[in-house]
């Protein structure tokens, strides 16, 4: 079996979605397990739902959520002939999961709430690829992941709960036989039946868990660009593609934020010696990158950047050295909170870290560390990181900027600016 997973670039439009089929009729025969992302930018505007929701603006929320609704709607018009009207049945029971939540009061914290909501971006995509798939005479069947997938309550950043995961996998028959199945990334359930979210861009995880559980041929993520770039094209143009990783480098760039492939992807892959390829469904004929155990060799530097960015300083009230006791405790706060710094300093007496700005939870930090530190928020910043750096393209990506905090290894430098 291979596993495949389409991304929301490779689902945002009618035409989009048509080449999908296209791509799988060059796989005829071959059992498959699709894993869908939402479609273009749904999860952004499904955020921006629940962001108007727990503000307590029910009639922004649900007004946002209609044009959700009306895009997906016009999709499957646009795409579906004979199997439009069950394809409206299922998509419309999937809004009503939605429209229930909004009609009520929030009583939850913000990331259960981010979880119910987002998650139906995925079922919505699934269900018309599926529905239109099977029009075209490539035979599929959806499967709500949801019933596959079992987590822990982390919401925003579940867990999976591998024996669980592996016993449904068995239970739903998925095999290796000529069969396709249709199924979607970045969401899971717990054993209570509330969905969760396994971090943005989570949906190739989804596809490593079912590629290391069914012992998968191999991995493709289908994206816009050829194959894994030096940088993100969009940003620097001179980006080129890289044809050639091992898992080691991979892990690494995920790690420092490269948008590629999701942190949590490789091990599942790695552990089960499975290649992963990332291929253009742009043009499917060129090669992309095969990322294997294979050793990498003669990168060029490789360039990452993260906005929305947020630097925070603690010094001890006494002037006393950040000592084992302070820094344990810090560590307890990161955890408790579930709060994974992009990096980290320290100092005589104090300590600065940069987090992704999510305003809830960097408030908690602030509160629980006040108690024992003074605390200094400093926000809008960008973290840069260079994997494989030299002194040229540090010059060039840092001049004019104004750099509050520097970090570098033999390999890698990273350096938060305004």
């Amino acid at each position: 079996m291979k596993v495949f997973k389409f991304g929301g670039a490779s689902l945002n439009s009618v035409e989009r979605i048509q080449n999908v089929a296209e791509i799988l009729k060059t796989y005829e025969g071959e059992p498959l397990m699709l894993v869908m992302s939402a479609m273009g930018k749904t999860t952004n505007a499904l955020e921006k739902v629940a962001e108007a929701f727990y503000a307590g603006n029910k009639e922004d929320a649900l007004n946002l959520f209609n044009l959700v609704k009306e895009n997906h709607l016009t999709t499957a018009k646009y795409l579906l002939v004979t199997t439009y009207n069950i394809t409206f049945d299922l998509l419309n029971s999937f809004f009503t999961e939605v429209e229930w939540l909004l009609h009520d009061k929030p009583v939850q914290p913000f990331d259960y709430y981010y979880d119910q909501i987002v998650c139906i971006g995925e079922l919505l995509s699934s269900c018309i690829v599926s529905a239109y798939l099977n029009e075209k005479a490539i035979t599929n069947k959806w499967m709500d992941v949801r019933d596959i997938i079992r987590t822990d309550n982390n919401f925003r950043e579940a867990n999976i709960c591998w024996d669980d995961t592996i016993k449904n996998i068995k239970r739903a028959g998925i095999n290796g036989k000529s069969t396709i199945y249709v199924t979607q990334g970045f969401i899971g359930a717990t054993d209570q039946n509330e969905s969760t979210t396994l971090g943005r861009e989570g949906s190739d995880f989804t596809a490593a868990i079912f590629a290391n559980v069914l012992e998968a041929e191999n991995l493709t993520i289908w994206k816009d660009v050829e194959g894994v770039m030096s940088a993100d094209p969009k940003i620097f143009p001179g980006a080129c593609l890289i044809s050639e990783l091992s898992f080691n480098e991979v892990i690494e760039m995920a790690f420092y934020g490269a948008q590629v492939i999701h942190p949590k992807t490789i091990k599942p892959l790695q552990n089960k010696r499975i290649t992963l390829q990332v291929k253009s469904f742009l043009d499917p004929s060129l090669p992309g990158t095969t990322i294997s155990n294979k050793a990498s060799k003669n990168l060029p530097p490789v360039i990452v950047l993260k906005n929305k960015q947020v630097l925070v300083q603690l010094q001890t009230m006494d002037f006393s050295f950040i000592g084992e006791r302070p820094m344990s405790l810090l560590y307890h706060l990161f955890a408790e909170l579930n709060i994974k710094p992009n990096l980290i300093q320290t100092a005589a007496i104090n300590v600065q870290f940069c987090l992704d700005d999510r305003e809830e939870k960097i408030q908690q930090l602030a509160v629980k560390a006040s108690e024992i530190f003074d605390v200094q928020i400093e926000r809008d910043l960008t973290l840069l990181t260079i994997r494989h750096y030299d002194d040229t393209t540090l010059a060039q990506l840092l001049k004019g900027k104004q750099v509050v905090l520097t970090q570098k290894t033999k390999t890698t430098l990273q350096a938060l600016y305004h």
